[in-house]
């Protein structure tokens, strides 16, 4: 064990969670983005075009950002010293520029042309609003990367409420940029959505530099001598593990769509199951958070993984408790129907999909704690096997419950995501045990490796 870790102080749930809180409010408030632009652009002149257009454009930025979602995990794990700290960025930026160069590539009209129209099928009018709003984007996913680059430096430096001061300017930039824009220049609603959006990411990621400066600055006057070398490969070999699992993540939700078009009550199906899974992932967003504090807290020893493992399964029995009490109650329907806007009947046909979904915040605090231990010990590929389970078993659930069994589109959803989630919770399980060799103890070996 590294003097780091002997030193490290003690851990408390009430230490735990309070450096848990800052980053589930992140989550919690990059949750509600997409649905506060698109409110903005509905009251706006032509709502309809302009909404759809606005939703292909923040669709395909969401896609272009998934291979570096994961880098806030790779900094909190990998930054160490000087030479992790340049050789991730240079890895980080690499990936950046590509990325940037992929949204380039699609921003070009025959490209954009091909896709849009003759793949997505857009109208003309909507195609060249959606066309703008996407090349409006274009530095989207390499400003994501940079800025998940330093908010994972602020976890690794114990600092989460730097990460949520950072996504607070953001919301306050989108906000800002959308009113001038509405008030003052004649820019259609899916423009001013895209740069509201663009802006406010730019921003956030220029004040997580600024936020870690003082981190860098120590780092950087470190030894090139001391610490680990890390070279590209073998980042590499630990990120493209966990840039797969976001994309195998973001490729289920079109897949589970394209079942609800051929169920049962399809337009009530399609209908409901965005509303309830915006609903589902509101108790979801601390469950995601807690993958960072696995990451960040858990060096130091078998005692601190336990005391993070037990606020873990205090705070899924809590979820489940919670949004239990709320599905199985009269609040549900207030929520669907006073909260969402839904009209009674769907309100009524959304009960069930959610009170299957009860569990998945659950899931998901588990499934986080394992992946950040995983990430610990620098297994990462049975993080991604752990999500490719869950994608299949997903699919399987779908094509036997809509073509075996006609269920109803939306309780097919529910059932395949819950039964997915718990899929791939059991694989890591199982690894972990037949592995027989905990993550924490992986990690005091490596470390003792590398003080030797």
């Amino acid at each position: 064990m590294t003097p780091a870790a002997r030193n490290a102080p003690p851990l408390t749930s009430r230490s735990i969670l309070s450096f848990w809180a800052p980053l589930a409010a992140t989550w919690l408030m990059m949750a509600v983005e997409g649905p506060y632009v698109a409110a903005i652009i509905a009251r706006l002149a032509d709502p309809t075009r302009n909404l759809a257009a606005y939703g292909v454009a923040f669709s395909f930025a969401f896609m272009s950002e998934a291979p570096i979602t994961m880098m806030m995990t790779a900094a909190n794990a990998l930054v160490t010293d000087r030479r992790s700290f340049l050789a991730l960025r240079r890895f980080s930026m690499r990936l950046n520029v590509a990325l940037i160069a992929g949204m380039t590539l699609l921003a070009l009209p025959p490209v954009f042309h091909a896709v849009g129209v003759r793949l997505i099928g857009l109208p003309p009018d909507v195609e060249r609003l959606a066309h703008v709003s996407t090349a409006l984007l274009i530095l989207w996913p390499g400003a994501i990367g940079y800025r998940r680059f330093y908010q994972g430096i602020l976890v690794r430096h114990h600092m989460p409420r730097r990460v949520a001061y950072g996504t607070v300017i953001r919301l306050a930039t989108m906000s800002l940029t959308a009113a001038g824009l509405a008030l003052f220049t004649p820019l259609p609603g899916a423009f001013i959505g895209s740069l509201a959006l663009g802006g406010g990411v730019v921003a956030e990621a220029a004040a997580s530099r600024w936020m870690a400066h003082a981190i860098v600055t120590r780092l950087m006057a470190g030894s090139d001598e001391a610490g680990e070398a890390l070279t590209q490969r073998e980042i590499g070999r630990f990120y493209v593990p966990l840039a797969l699992t976001s994309l195998l993540a973001i490729v289920v939700n079109p897949l589970v769509t394209i079942f609800l078009g051929r169920s049962r009550a399809p337009i009530e199906s399609l209908a409901v199951m965005p509303v309830v899974t915006g609903f589902i992932f509101i108790f979801r967003s601390g469950a995601l958070a807690y993958q960072e504090v696995a990451v960040a807290l858990a060096r130091g020893g078998a005692e601190r993984e336990r005391r993070i493992a037990r606020l873990a399964l205090q705070l899924a029995a809590l979820s489940a408790l919670v949004l239990g009490v709320v599905t199985f109650t009269p609040l549900a329907h207030t929520w669907f129907a006073t909260v969402s806007g839904l009209t009674p009947r769907l309100a009524a046909f959304a009960l069930w999909p959610a009170r299957v979904l009860a569990l998945l915040p659950s899931l998901d605090y588990l499934l986080s704690l394992q992946r950040g231990l995983f990430v610990l010990s620098r297994r990462t590929r049975v993080i991604t096997a752990g999500t490719t389970v869950e994608a299949g078993a997903i699919v399987l659930v779908l094509t036997v419950g809509i073509a075996g069994f006609d269920m109803v589109g939306a309780m097919a959803a529910a059932a395949a995501i819950l039964v997915g989630r718990l899929c791939g919770n059991l694989l890591l399980v199982a690894v972990a045990a037949w592995s027989r060799r905990p993550a924490a103890a992986a990690l005091a070996e490596a470390e003792e490796l590398v003080a030797e």
